[in-house]
């Protein structure tokens, strides 16, 4: 829809950025043998020669690698976290594509040598990028055209849009205003400069570049007037489709043989995403699980020695898209510790049903242990393994409970169901995970990769803080 800067900007991104790899590949070969001092580098002879190819193939490769990850496309990477975090990958390819035609031609420059070039090329354009954002934020490109915004429709919808504009100040959208039938709006909120009737003459006087149409589907008769009347003026028109009221998370438009299509269901990861948190989440429990089942091992003879019953309780869970499935976890309660759930269950000043309590009677003593360091929660990494759940994600739910959400909560199993989540590191048992659907829809909202890494280097503090867990 808006770009955040123009196509002649996206090949100045791509000159500059090709011209600053060039200039790393020379200081590095520059700043190699004068570092012949450091302990940890093998003394080379003479000044290492780059040969002249390489600084043809390198700006290259490297630009190319950065536009398969689409970062010069003024569509995309809005956030400063999208930008950053598609530099940041596409570095990490570019870098193994150099390392292999080194591999196969120049073996004999320093790996050094080769991973300071990498480093500096990389934080060179990140300070670049970095510097844009700030003086665009600042305000120093007055000379940039700025986007006068004008949104038909006062209403959840509109305002939704007005506050992605105002977390997106780098997009140079400037809004007018809004109109809208309403006559209470009109006479109460400042912001609404007129009905809809008044469209043509707003457009005129305010020199409005887009018009955005987010009117409710009881409005939607006033559509067909609203884009008559503006064919003739200089504006671009945008329609946004109420479907919010029909869709669990988001939606988004496929071709059918020429025919658009609004697709009611469609998944909250993309599929480079889903790809992208599968392979983080395989590599990280496989690195875990040496280290797990030595742990393992200590926990099932102190819960053996501790109280009669299974070592392992499988939860009957909601995973992502409703699926059901069993979520592994050591015991830490007596045996059918379920029939007892009336001596725990409480009801708060709103009505809502609690079954979490700090003095539970049916914890077992290594249960205490194993619930306030979550250890207890460990064994599933087995359940990330088979592809059931995520490291970070909302907590899967009990279908008891699930059956009683309201439509918007059922949002948060648009992702997969984690072993920590945003919940976790703010609030945990403090707050009953049914009534933290807020922040479970925070995480489906602004997911990332880099989220997921926060996340979970939160969760150790929270967990070795021990706030909230029992």
């Amino acid at each position: 829809m808006f770009r955040r800067f123009s196509a002649n900007f996206a090949v100045f991104s791509i000159f500059l950025d090709a011209v600053l790899v060039v200039i790393s590949l020379a200081a590095a070969a520059l700043a190699r043998f004068p570092l012949n001092s450091l302990p940890f580098l093998n003394k080379i002879a003479a000044p290492q020669v780059i040969p002249w190819g390489l600084f043809l193939i390198f700006p290259i490769l490297w630009v190319v690698v950065l536009l398969v990850f689409s970062v010069y496309d003024g569509r995309r990477n809005l956030r400063v976290v999208d930008e950053f975090g598609s530099l940041t990958l596409g570095t990490l390819l570019a870098m193994v594509a150099m390392a292999g035609i080194l591999y196969f031609s120049y073996r004999d420059i320093s790996r050094f040598l080769f991973l300071f070039f990498v480093l500096l090329g990389y934080l060179l354009m990140l300070a670049w990028r970095t510097a844009f954002r700030l003086a665009f934020r600042w305000g120093l490109f007055s000379n940039i055209q700025h986007r006068r915004i004008l949104i038909l429709g006062a209403g959840e919808i509109g305002r939704r849009l007005q506050q992605q504009f105002a977390e997106q100040a780098s997009l140079g959208v400037e809004l007018a205003g809004f109109l809208d039938d309403d006559s209470w709006k009109r006479s109460h909120l400042k912001d609404v400069l007129g009905s809809l009737d008044d469209v043509r003459q707003v457009v005129s006087q305010q020199k409005i570049n887009d018009v955005i149409i987010a009117l409710p589907l009881s409005a939607y008769g006033r559509l067909l007037k609203a884009v008559s009347v503006l064919h003739d003026l200089p504006v671009q028109v945008w329609v946004i489709p109420d479907y919010f009221s029909l869709t669990l998370h988001r939606a988004s438009v496929e071709d059918f043989g020429g025919i658009p299509m609004l697709d009611l269901r469609a998944p909250a990861l993309s599929e480079y995403q889903r790809m992208t948190k599968r392979a983080f989440d395989i590599l990280v429990t496989l690195a875990c699980l040496p280290f797990a089942l030595i742990l393992w091992g200590i926990i099932v003879i102190a819960i053996k020695l501790d109280t009669p019953g299974p070592v392992f309780y499988r939860a009957r869970r909601v995973g992502e898209n409703g699926c059901l499935f069993n979520m592994l976890k050591f015991r830490t309660m007596v045996t059918d510790a379920d029939k007892l759930q009336h001596l725990v269950r409480k009801v708060d000043d709103q009505g809502n049903v609690l079954f979490k309590d700090p003095n539970d009677p049916r914890v077992t003593r290594v249960g205490k242990f194993l619930r306030r360091t979550s250890l207890d929660e460990t064994p599933q990494l087995w359940n990330i393994f088979k592809g059931e759940m995520s490291l970070v994600g909302p907590r899967p739910e009990m279908p008891s409970l699930v059956e009683k959400y309201e439509l918007w909560q059922r949002k948060r199993f648009a992702v997969p169901q984690g072993m920590t989540g945003w919940w976790q590191i703010n609030g945990r048992s403090d707050k009953p995970m049914h009534l933290h659907t807020e922040e479970d829809l925070y995480y489906v909202q602004h997911y990332s990769i880099w989220l997921d890494i926060q996340i979970l280097v939160k969760t150790v503090w929270v967990v070795l803080r021990g706030k909230g867990a029992y």
